[in-house]
């Protein structure tokens, strides 16, 4: 059984920062890519960003382009997202997803997921 598991969410003020944090125990880690999603309440479930599994590519949602950062290392079957310049309108949960894609648009997509951790709650506060 596939897990992921978040840390790192938290209440920051405005212009803050966060690095959320994604452990996967999937095998051949580096073959799936992998991405961020969130959702805040009475809203649906929204790409954040995603990185392919080498690595080599990154994909953001235009509303965190400029002030969030994806990364991995898949040594350590991790997965990261620096977040800076938060605003509230980022509170909401944040998910962890592993695809079985290991690129491409697609990794836009939460249908492309196929694996997801419980999420953790980014608050900021104005």
């Amino acid at each position: 059984q596939v897990q992921l598991e978040e840390t790192g969410g938290g209440l920051v003020q405005a212009g803050g920062s966060l690095r959320l944090s994604c452990v996967a125990s999937r095998r051949a880690f580096n073959f799936n890519g992998m991405g961020w999603f969130r959702q805040a309440p009475g809203k649906d479930r929204e790409f954040v960003a995603a990185i392919s599994g080498s690595g080599g590519t990154t994909y953001y949602a235009d509303s965190v382009k400029g002030r969030f950062t994806i990364s991995r290392d898949n040594t350590k079957k991790q997965v990261h997202l620096q977040m800076d310049g938060l605003k509230p309108d980022d509170t909401a949960v944040y998910y962890c997803a592993s695809s079985p894609w290991s690129g491409g648009t697609e990794l836009q997509r939460v249908t492309t997921y196929d694996r997801w951790g419980q999420g953790t709650q980014v608050t900021v506060s104005s």
